[in-house]
Formats: structure tokens, sequence, C-alpha cells
């Protein structure tokens, strides 16, 4: 009678016989990808907040603890968190997650890359990033592969679950192609406009969508503006006619919010990551993101 029950229980409530795989995003946008491809089989936690710089992050005891009970990692790659994370990587001891394993995911992997240096990067050029512009998920096409990215490692490590990932991911990419077929009158009003932003954060964002970034206010990635730069910046405003000023909440607001009075065009506080702004998925995030450029450039 007790094996009777047992099987009618495993039957009744299948999920008890299904631990979840322990996912550890980097960001909260991986985190949210993952979610969208794992679905019920995986528990989701991200280390960085939405309104984190996910360069310069403060590595907490806590994020050890969570890697060393994570089934699969999911990190930026092209050295997005090479000041913080390689070393918390170590003393989490968990060899499951480590570059190169089954548990890692490198969401750069086989993306098109922008903004590849073509000569050798010192310091004097500033926090360069020598692979490449690391903030590739903002062009929904490389979203697309940052996906199939995530189920290919999560199959590896749940091959039970491997059916379930891959008609999670056929969905998400169905939707999201709907959503890229909604988004083109948004687009449409964006293409041929230029802006100037703070850090080099929506390169990929502006190469989809057809914006001109034309100038950034980080004269050097990392380093702070000079006069000499903020007054130039000044001239090329007019000059190239740039509708807006595009920024992170987390990068200082003083110098755009100067150069927004004194040009007269406006200063966009923008998201380039999910948790912040209310913003939960990766649809929501692009959606915010075209809406309220638009609306300053259209």
């Amino acid at each position: 009678m007790k094996k009777l029950i047992f099987a009618l229980s495993m039957l009744l409530f299948p999920a008890w016989s299904q631990a979840k795989v322990n996912v550890v995003a980097t960001l909260p946008v991986f985190g949210a990808l993952a979610t969208e491809i794992g679905g019920d089989r995986v528990e989701v936690k991200s280390l960085a907040r939405g309104n984190q710089d996910p360069h310069f992050l403060d590595a907490k005891p806590s994020y050890v603890v969570a890697l060393n009970k994570a089934d699969l990692l999911i990190e930026g790659g092209l050295d997005l968190e090479v000041g913080w994370l390689p070393a918390i990587l170590v003393q989490s001891r968990n060899g499951k997650i480590q570059p190169n394993t089954d548990g890692n995911v490198n969401a750069s992997k086989g993306l098109r890359i922008l903004e590849i240096p073509g000569a050798k990067v010192d310091r004097s050029m500033g926090d360069v990033h020598p692979l490449g512009n690391p903030h590739a998920w903002l062009d929904p096409r490389n979203a697309k592969l940052i996906a199939a990215n995530i189920y290919q490692q999560l199959s590896k490590v749940d091959p039970e679950g491997q059916p379930y990932y891959e008609g999670r991911l056929k969905d998400f990419l169905g939707r999201l192609d709907l959503k890229m077929a909604e988004w083109e009158p948004l687009l449409g009003k964006i293409r041929g406009k230029r802006a100037i932003s703070y850090h080099k954060s929506f390169s990929y964002l502006a190469d989809w969508a057809g914006l001109e970034i034309v100038a950034n206010i980080e004269a050097k990635p990392g380093i702070p503006p000079s006069s000499k730069h903020i007054d130039n910046l000044l001239k090329i405003i007019p000059q190239q006619g740039v509708k807006a000023i595009l920024a992170e909440s987390f990068y200082p607001k003083k110098v755009p919010a100067y150069l927004s009075e004194k040009a007269g065009i406006p200063y966009l506080m923008l998201p380039t990551n999910t948790d912040e702004y209310g913003i939960v998925t990766y649809f929501e995030l692009i959606d915010y993101l075209l809406r309220e450029i638009a609306k300053a450039v259209g």
C-alpha cells in the first residue's frame, strides 16, 4: 500500500521529484532571458541590480555563496564583469560553473561584436574593452542568440529538460519576431536621428534601430569628461543636429543635465537592464527604450 501511495503521489505531484536548476546571472537581463527559457524548471538569481554599473560592482560575500550553489552561471563575456567576477568565481570553489564548462553561459558567444579595437589597448585609452563592446543584449537580434546560448547550456546541465527548454526557446523566438514587427513604427521615428550618450552602452541598440550616436560624454571610456570636451560637445550638438542625450541612471547627472539645458535638447535617463523602472521582461525593456527615444527624437 505504501508503494502504491508513493507511486500515485509521483504522478500527481511530479514537480516534487524534479529539483530546479539553480541559475545565477550576473545581470538581471540575463536572468530575465533565463526565465524565458527555463520556465518552471529553473530558479533564477541575479547578482547585480538593474540600476548598478555592471563594470564596477562591489563583490559581496553573498555573491560567493550564490555562485557556490549554482548549477549554471550566465555572464556577459567580453570582459564586461572582469573587474569583479573572476575573483568570486575562484572563491566559490564551484567547478561546475567555471569558464568553458557545461555550467557556464558566455552570453557573447556567436554574436556580431561592435567596436573591437583596431590597435593594442593600453590604460591611456581609458577602460576600453579589448574584445569589443560588451553591451550586446540591447540588440534583439543578439537576444535571440543569447537565448539560444542559454538553451544549449541548460540542456547540458539538465538533459531531461531539453524538450521543455526547446519548446520555450521556440516560443520566445516567435514572440520576439512578433514584437520586432510591432516595433517598426517606433523604429521609423528613430532611424537616421542623432544622439549623444554618456557611455557606449547604447551602441548595439543604435545599430539595430538606425540611431546615430555621434559622440559620447566620456571622451575615453570610464574617464570623466574635461571642460574642453564638454565645450566641444556643445558645438557638436547643433552642428550634427543631435536630438537627445542618452545616459544610464548610475552615471553622474551634472554634465548631461548641463548639456541638455545649454543645448535645449532632452536628457533621457534610460535603463539598459531589467529590474529598473518596474521593468521585468526583455520585451518590456526594449518597449521602454524605443518609446522614450522615439518620443525625444521623433
